[in-house]
C-alpha cells in the first residue's frame, strides 16, 4: 500500500488581504476612533483569533481582561499599554507585549501617534474578552515610561 496514498488530505487556507472588512472599534469598548481589521477565527483544532488594531492619536480600548491571556505585536507608531496597578508603558514598533490572563488592562495610540499592533487572543468556551469601564481621561494622561 502507498503510505502516502492512505495519507488523508489536509487542505491549506488562505485568507486573501481584503475578503474581510474593517470594522469600527465599538464606542462602547474603546476611546476614539480604532479599527479593527480581523485576520484569523478560532477554528475547532485551534482557539487562537488574531486582528490588526489601529488607534488613532488619543484613541485606546476600555480596561479589560482575558480567560487566556493576549499578545500584541506593536507594527506601526507609538502606543500605550498597562495593567491595573503597574504604569503605563509606551511601546513602539517590534515590542511583543504579553497580558497574563485574567489581569484588567488597556491599550492604545500615544496621545499624538496613531499605533497599530496585531492583537492574538485564545477562546476559552467561546469566551475572548471580558469588557469592564473605560478608562479615563486622567488615567489615560499618566506620564508613560519610555520603551527602552
Amino acid at each position: 500500500m502507498n503510505m502516502v496514498a492512505a495519507a488523508t488530505v489536509v487542505s491549506l487556507s488562505i485568507a486573501r488581504v481584503g475578503t474581510q472588512p474593517s470594522q469600527k472599534g465599538p464606542a462602547e469598548y474603546f476611546t476614539g476612533s480604532v479599527r479593527i481589521d480581523p485576520l484569523f477565527q478560532a477554528k475547532e483544532s485551534t482557539r487562537a483569533s488574531g486582528a490588526y488594531v489601529t488607534f488613532e492619536p488619543g484613541a485606546r480600548s476600555a480596561w479589560h481582561t482575558h480567560p487566556l491571556g493576549q499578545t500584541l505585536i506593536v507594527t506601526a507608531g507609538v502606543g500605550r499599554v498597562q495593567i491595573e496597578g503597574g504604569p503605563s508603558d509606551e511601546i513602539r514598533p517590534g515590542d511583543v507585549v504579553w497580558i497574563p490572563p485574567g489581569k484588567r488592562h488597556w491599550h492604545g495610540a500615544s496621545p499624538t501617534t496613531a499605533m497599530t499592533h496585531l492583537a492574538i487572543q485564545e477562546h476559552l468556551n467561546g469566551k475572548v474578552v471580558d469588557w469592564m469601564e473605560k478608562v479615563t481621561d486622567e488615567q489615560y494622561a499618566g506620564v508613560a515610561t519610555p520603551s527602552r
